[in-house]
């Protein structure tokens, strides 16, 4: 009987070491990078995150995550101080409508700065009614917006989807006085695959060839700002090359078409006459590596060009569906906004994290 115990009792103590193990030290979240990170020292820190996956994962299964219900992620009830608009159209590809939706605040006494919302979904999947959650708030706080739909990876291949919301840009401002925004204020964002577009509209306003024909050719696509929320920077890295995704968006391997994965890439455009950018990445990122968001940081900071970055510590990709995490992310994104749309850029200093 005394060794029937003994055998329970190293199994359980192996047991408790393999789950410590997985638990604790498994897919442990990358160390930090003070000397990137950047943002106002009055702005909130980010909700505390996990040391690994695993925690997060057993922690989400236990439902202990606050996580955004159906009617917080559909938006909620319409605001009554902002009109909706649905389907309007923006572009045409041959007899293919491209569509957007505007949300515009009430009453406006001058024209508003702008906001482009892009959706995520790796460019194969989603829709501009997924950010609803963010194109009402944002309305609300006295932005017109928009929120972009474009031809996924399934109907066309790159640069179908640059083409198409770059041509969203130029028409929001060819229709500046109708839409009563300011064309010389307006702002793109995106998560994920939308956080990818909304960076090449901002770093690759000057390469004809992204332009596409969709519409208004004489105006331009250049942008005053940029927020990039966990979206992909550069597609030539091993994982970034091989990744099924990338391959599908792209239509074709690295190896037959190694200079489309660099057109593909922001990184590759990047230049000193480029916008403000704002970078929100998790740590836990385990589809977008936390990688290429310091990748960003760095080359922003070499060019000089305005930025904040924060680097949320234990945080996976979509973390926004977290009730605290959006919350902090509204914070954030208005912030930024306010300073670069409404603002002038000057007001606010940002500091090196930790300093």
């Amino acid at each position: 009987m005394k060794i029937f115990l003994r055998i329970v009792g190293v199994i359980v103590l192996i047991a408790l070491g393999i789950f410590g193990w997985w638990y604790f030290i498994d897919n442990p979240a990358p160390e930090s990078r003070p000397d990137l990170v950047r943002k106002p020292a009055h702005l909130p820190d980010p909700p505390k995150g996990y040391g690994t996956l695993n925690t997060l994962y057993l922690n989400y299964a236990m439902g202990r995550l606050d996580i955004m219900d159906e009617e917080e992620l559909e938006g909620g009830d319409a605001p009554e101080g902002v009109e909706e608009r649905y389907d309007v159209e923006y572009g045409r590809v041959g007899e293919r409508a491209l569509v957007l939706d505007l949300y515009t605040p009430k009453n406006l006494t001058a024209p508003a700065p702008m906001i482009l919302f892009i959706h995520g979904g790796g460019w194969r999947s989603g829709d501009k009614g997924d950010y609803r959650f963010y194109t009402r708030h944002f309305a609300e706080q006295g932005y017109v917006v928009a929120s972009i739909g474009y031809r996924l990876s399934k109907e066309a291949k790159y640069p179908a989807a640059v083409h198409d919301v770059k041509c969203a840009v130029r028409y929001v401002r060819a229709h500046a006085e109708e839409l009563n925004i300011d064309p010389e204020r307006i702002g793109v964002i995106g998560g994920s695959a939308g956080g990818h577009l909304a960076m090449m509209i901002g770093y690759s306003s000057d390469v004809h060839r992204l332009e596409g024909d969709g519409g208004w050719p004489d105006t331009s696509s250049h942008v005053k700002c940029v927020v990039n929320i966990y979206g992909p920077v550069d597609f030539t890295t091993e994982y970034g090359r091989s990744h099924d995704l990338t391959t599908s968006f792209i239509g074709k391997t690295y190896e037959e078409a190694e200079y489309l994965y660099q057109e593909v890439s922001p990184y590759f455009h990047l230049d000193e006459t480029d916008p403000p950018t704002m970078i929100l990445h998790g740590t836990l990122d385990d589809l977008v590596p936390i990688t290429q968001a310091d990748t960003l940081a760095a080359e922003l900071e070499k060019l000089g060009i305005p930025y904040w970055y924060d680097r949320m510590d234990g945080w996976p990709h979509t973390m926004d569906l977290s009730r605290p995490v959006n919350n902090h992310f509204k914070t954030m994104i208005s912030a930024f906004f306010d300073e670069y749309l409404k603002g002038d850029g000057t007001t606010v200093s940002p500091i090196v994290a930790g300093e």
